[in-house]
């Protein structure tokens, strides 16, 4: 099967989401159109096909499958959550018997901050830091201890902050893939069934002198 941007969005929209979500870990699932869009630019940017890359905070695994379906060598799969990791397993057969071969993944049940194998990429979807400011700092510390090239989603507005801490931590933001991500009604304080929230993909790039 010739892959496409189009039909790797269809197979991760094949996947099992998560309903019973966390509000303190800001479970939010990330749509299987916009995973198909970073992942197709990670693709031609060279940073998937033979990487192995860390899916840290992996939720239902749809950024790590995307990027095992892209041809990547090996996903490290991690997450706190017991739960969500198990959705991620299922998710992984369901696209083995889908594409009628095995993915070399390897899935964790433990904090972010007791990982510690050294990965190409990091492909992560971390808090946004709405319940707790700058939740997501622990997650982009870790990749760029662990890594050299970095994609993370973040609020929009949260750019200086990622773009000093890289400067800090010998990184560049090299780019930032603009989302309209929607988060749909999952908590008894959602009013609307989606709300859209303005997102970056930031590409973080470590500078080697």
């Amino acid at each position: 099967m010739k892959l496409t941007k189009n039909k790797l969005s269809v197979l991760l929209s094949k996947l099992k989401t998560f309903e019973d979500l966390n509000l303190k870990l800001e479970q939010y699932q990330t749509d299987s159109e916009i995973a198909a869009e970073v992942l197709w630019i990670a693709f031609m940017n060279n940073d998937i096909k033979d990487k192995v890359i860390g899916d840290l905070g992996c939720g239902n695994g749809v950024l790590g499958l995307g990027a095992l379906i892209l041809g990547a060598k090996k996903v490290y799969f991690i997450d706190v959550d017991k739960k969500v990791l198990e959705i991620a397993k299922e998710n992984k057969k369901v696209l083995e018997k889908e594409l009628n071969e095995k993915l070399d993944a390897i899935f964790m049940n433990e904090e972010i901050k007791s990982f510690n194998k050294k990965v190409d990429v990091v492909i992560e979807n971390p808090p946004f830091g709405v319940k707790e400011k700058h939740a997501d700092k622990e997650f982009l510390i870790k990749a760029m201890d662990i890594s050299n090239v970095v994609y993370s989603f973040h609020k929009i507005e949260s750019e200086d902050f990622i773009e000093k801490l890289s400067n800090d931590n010998g990184f560049i933001v090299k780019d930032v893939i603009k989302i309209k991500f929607p988060i749909k009604s999952s908590f008894k304080f959602h009013r609307k069934k989606v709300h859209f929230v303005d997102v970056g993909c930031f590409r973080l790039i470590k500078i080697v002198n």
